[in-house]
């Protein structure tokens, strides 16, 4: 029995979590920090490239989520199919992905470049914002190619138990990418593109990596063209659960824009401080993200090997884990919010605005475990319908007609506190289909006793 294998099926529950969470937290995390540092480093650029980089923040998050359509997709399928002990289905699946991944970059690419301005214009880019975003914007587009195919191969390493390896891909590429940033800003001063540049090639670094790594005798399942095979069976597992963390990504970068678009109308301090706040605060929400991702191949394993008491075993240990660490970074985010905006901008509109929205954003954040657990649960077990609730209603159900609605009736802070009001419903509604599916595996735990 393969090492990875042995780990999703007889391990420790919580030490299979620690080995697949931590390697995969640290993978998001790096996501994160990749943006994180270019906030920094654009920061010195002054208010409206920092405006800039936050008006691009919904289009590197609209790219991710076509990653994630099929790596997410795929890496919950091919769980399910491992613990099946059906390799050869794994191995199709997997390729299918990663070819699928390719055309709809191709796809998306080729018209953002084309209609950049409009784009930009509704993403919030102000008269003195738009040159800066237009610059990183077309380079950081042109390439992500790279960036979309690293999203779905790190899924699909996860999926087969190679999280420390897909951690180590990232944390090459993020570590040239914090060396290469000041190079090409200040050392070339390429300025904003700078960052961009810095970006893309980091990528492409990561997607080597990765693609020797599959190439060779270390990974269980392989990539090739050779497996291949667009069966309707395979795109259908992906699709199902891929289309609602899609759905999800779009709906953040809308309600992202939405954000922006609102703030424009107070000035660019507004739009940076927004920014900011959204870049600060996805380092813990990844952080979450990747213990999720950690979580999923465990519980998609277990489930398709009907081995139910693990799976709740799971379900328990995460839920408690990932609720204790958002008490401690909302709580930490709310003491030190004005010294963490600091960071980035010493703009005092920027920070005194900063402070509050990064108070507000965290007001809620201790059911964001909750929330993200129930998700990866659902969408690992293949029930897309629950799952994609759970991804419309944070970002779209509930955020976007409170964005809509609320600035109108108490202006900036209607925007501030936005996220905090949908997430407050959101977590009501976790709570209501967390409930119905423990019910239904404490069933099914009964029916296989009987059997």
């Amino acid at each position: 029995m393969d090492d990875k294998i042995k780990i999703m099926s007889e391990e420790k529950i919580s030490k299979a979590l620690l080995k697949f969470g931590i390697p995969a937290i640290i993978g998001m995390v790096i996501t994160a920090i990749y943006n994180f540092v270019d906030s920094i480093f654009v920061g010195g650029l002054g208010t409206s490239a920092m405006g800039a980089a936050s008006v691009a923040f919904p289009i590197l998050m609209m790219i991710a989520g076509l990653g994630l359509t099929m790596g997410n997709g795929a890496a919950s399928y091919i769980s399910r199919l491992l613990g099946e002990g059906n390799l050869e289905k794994a191995n199709n699946t997997a390729s299918i992905s990663v070819v699928g991944t390719l055309i709809l970059g191709i796809l998306v690419i080729i018209p953002s470049l084309y209609f950049i301005d409009p784009l930009l214009r509704a993403l919030g880019a102000t008269e003195t914002i738009m040159p800066y975003a237009k610059a990183y914007s077309i380079i950081f587009i042109s390439g992500s190619i790279f960036n979309i195919i690293n999203i779905t191969m790190v899924n699909i390493l996860r999926a087969e138990g190679s999280a420390a390896f897909s951690m180590y891909s990232l944390l090459i590429g993020a570590g040239l990418n914090i060396v290469l940033d000041p190079i090409f800003i200040y050392g070339f001063e390429f300025g904003i593109r700078g960052a961009a540049i810095a970006t893309v090639i980091s990528q492409i670094v990561t997607t080597t990596i990765i693609i020797i790594y599959f190439s060779s005798k270390n990974s269980i399942v392989k990539i090739s063209f050779l497996h291949v095979n667009f069966s309707k069976e395979i795109l259908f597992e992906v699709l199902k659960i891929g289309i609602p963390n899609l759905i999800f990504q779009i709906l953040s970068s809308v309600s992202m824009s939405l954000i922006n678009s609102g703030a424009a109308s107070y000035g660019d301090a507004e739009v940076a401080a927004m920014g900011i706040v959204n870049r600060t605060f996805a380092i813990g929400s990844y952080v979450i993200f990747g213990f999720s991702k950690g979580f999923q191949p465990i519980a998609g394993y277990n489930y398709g090997a009907k081995n139910y008491i693990r799976l709740k075993e799971s379900v328990s240990i995460s839920l408690k884990w990932s609720t204790i660490f958002c008490l401690v970074v909302a709580a930490s985010q709310i003491v030190f919010a004005k010294p963490i905006i600091d960071i980035f901008s010493n703009d005092s509109r920027v920070l005194d605005i900063g402070a509050r929205a990064l108070t507000a954003y965290s007001i809620m954040f201790p059911t964001f475990g909750i929330q993200m657990i129930y998700m990866a649960l659902f969408l690992s077990l293949g029930k897309a319908r629950e799952g994609t609730l759970l991804s419309l209603g944070r970002q779209g159900i509930f955020l976007i007609p409170i964005i809509l609605i609320l600035p109108s009736i108490i202006g900036l802070d209607g925007i501030l506190f936005a996220q905090a009001i949908a997430d407050l419903l959101s977590t009501i509604v976790t709570l209501v289909l967390g409930i119905k599916i423990n019910r239904e595996l404490n069933n099914m735990e009964e029916e296989a006793k009987v059997v």
